[in-house]
């Protein structure tokens, strides 16, 4: 990936667009064993309809992002709503919404189709369970003292109780958590709810701070459309139209995550596979492998040894202290010149040759290929999530620093250099897509060799690109940045940075669309479909030879 070819300079848009991803062989190359076909193979189809599907995708728009105040404004709509189409009062209102996860839709139906059923469930009471007479005591329901009808407070069901308990008994629920937002009545037989006026009155204002909190968040976590961003310290929402295609979203705070998953953005990798790599490299799987394949238990206490050096004469830390053989794990007492020395051992080499060993050594070498095979992804996911965090650093700096320094030294409005934050907005971008890009491999099947073949190339064509793309974003616009005045040269520069970012960011979107479509061009034969158009997905008219996905990123 490093080579002086791969590495050429784009000096002009025709040889961008000619020789980006390509050269004379046709698509796919020595990777898919060709046999020298000169027909091009397009594993997305026709690139003009393509090219027109993208510009609308990048156009539009499947989610809404929603700041604290739009989450709100929202809320007290839908309270209102219910509330005029029912003749409830608000908190009653309030209270149907958030028993049918505040859908409005949802509690029209359920009103109308049974109201007396939902006033029951909800707790929603016409009349009053108990009536209180004109008295001059009642006794409060929990302490059992007696007070003037003035230091009782009860709700539409009539149950008396003292102002005191009452607060503490609400004050208790607000500390126990978001249940708050569902109290009934302190009375055990009783299953009237408690709504927010209730609340107003009697809690202090950190809890009443405290039950609004609650209310909003149940808003986006009761609601099936929206999810909270989650990004650290972010307060925003979104909501997402459900059925609408990529799960993709951005937040207003510059997030990109996966609104099904909230995992970080992961395309072309769906959820469940997300959800495997991310609990395989946490797991503790992969320290049983490597100890499986790197060390050997002690023969008396078990204890799993690894052999760095030395000879085979092995001791055991203390307290066991066992002198035992590495190759046989024989007691080191019944071995010695006889045996081999202490570089050899003649009983582990016949006992191997009547296969005493065979399933033991087939596990360990198991267990070492598996291990050096997860190592080769995950040290190359990795790297690429290293120098994507690099590429956000850098993207930062270029925002609020080298911006306004290069217009100052081209004499330029900054509003002319946005294609520099663009080309650096798509090396992160397609940082992230690489370097999920390993998870995909690691999880292909290894029977399908077609595919894997075909897969490598893309990726090995995919990263050569973005290199050459992040060498150009990088190291070639320091040459500006450096200058003490204006370069003549400067807008040939922004011709072949522009360039180098719309051929990478047409490659990489026609590159995840095939990887989400399972690489189904591949047939089971071993080469690609033949596609009528006679271009790449790149939007190149030739392709080069095979290429494997190495790791040639920044850090």
């Amino acid at each position: 990936m490093e080579s002086e070819d791969d590495m050429h300079d784009a000096n002009d848009m025709e040889s961008v667009d000619d020789d980006f991803y390509s050269d004379g062989d046709g698509y796919g190359g020595d990777a898919l064993d060709s046999d020298g076909d000169d027909a091009d193979y397009d594993f997305m189809g026709n690139e003009s309809d393509d090219s027109n599907d993208q510009a609308v995708s990048r156009s539009q728009k499947n989610y809404t992002v929603l700041k604290e105040e739009d989450i709100r404004q929202r809320q007290e709509d839908d309270i209102t709503t219910i509330s005029a189409l029912l003749s409830l009062q608000r908190e009653d209102a309030c209270i149907l919404l958030r028993r049918y996860n505040w859908s409005v839709n949802k509690v029209h139906e359920e009103w109308f189709a049974d109201e007396e059923r939902v006033r029951k469930s909800v707790g929603l009471l016409e009349k009053p369970v108990i009536h209180l007479s004109k008295v001059k005591e009642v006794a409060c329901g929990i302490c059992f003292d007696n007070f003037s009808p003035d230091g009782i407070r009860s709700l539409k069901c009539g149950h008396p109780f003292c102002t005191t308990c009452w607060k503490a008994y609400i004050t208790t629920s607000i500390n126990d958590g978001p249940g708050c937002l569902t109290l009934r009545c302190p009375d055990p037989s009783c299953d009237a709810a408690i709504g927010q006026n209730m609340i107003d009155s009697l809690a202090s204002g950190e809890d009443k701070d405290k039950y609004c909190r609650y209310l909003l968040r149940s808003y986006i976590e009761d609601n099936r459309k929206t999810k909270w961003c989650p990004a650290p310290g972010c307060d925003s929402a979104v909501e997402y139209d459900l059925g609408s295609g990529s799960y993709d979203v951005t937040c207003g705070c510059s997030f990109n995550f996966c609104w099904n998953c909230t995992e970080e953005a992961h395309r072309p990798v769906d959820c469940d596979t997300v959800a495997k790599w991310i609990l395989k490299n946490s797991a503790e799987s992969e320290n049983m492998n490597w100890i499986l394949a790197n060390s050997k238990p002690c023969p008396k206490c078990k204890r799993p040894i690894e052999k760095n050096q030395g000879c085979m004469h092995m001791t055991c830390t203390p307290p066991c202290k066992f002198e035992f053989c590495w190759l046989c794990l024989g007691a080191w007492s019944d071995h010695g010149e006889r045996t081999g020395g202490f570089y050899a051992c003649n009983r582990y080499e016949s006992a191997k040759q009547e296969g005493v060993y065979d399933e033991a050594e087939r596990r360990r070498e198991m267990a070492k290929n598996s291990l050096e095979r997860y190592t080769h992804y995950y040290e190359r996911w990795a790297t690429n999530q290293s120098s994507r965090q690099k590429a956000m650093a850098d993207l930062h700096q270029m925002q609020t620093v080298h911006l306004e320094k290069l217009s100052e030294i081209q004499c330029q409005p900054e509003s002319q250099l946005k294609f520099i934050l663009e080309s650096w907005q798509q090396i992160v971008e397609c940082r992230r897509v690489l370097k999920w890009t390993y998870a995909y491999g690691y999880y292909l099947p290894e029977h399908e060799h077609a595919k894997r073949q075909f897969f490598e190339y893309l990726q090995g064509e995919a990263e050569a690109g973005l290199e050459r793309l992040h060498q150009c974003a990088e190291k070639e616009l320091q040459t500006y940045l450096n200058a003490t005045g204006s370069s003549k040269d400067f807008n040939d520069f922004r011709t072949k940075l522009a360039g180098l970012t719309s051929v990478t960011r047409n490659y990489f979107e026609n590159l995840v669309r095939a990887l989400e479509n399972g690489l189904a061009d591949v047939d089971s034969q071993g080469a690609c479909s033949k596609a009528p158009s006679s271009k790449n997905v790149a939007g190149s008219s030739k392709a080069k030879g095979g290429g494997r996905g190495k790791s040639s990123t920044r850090t």
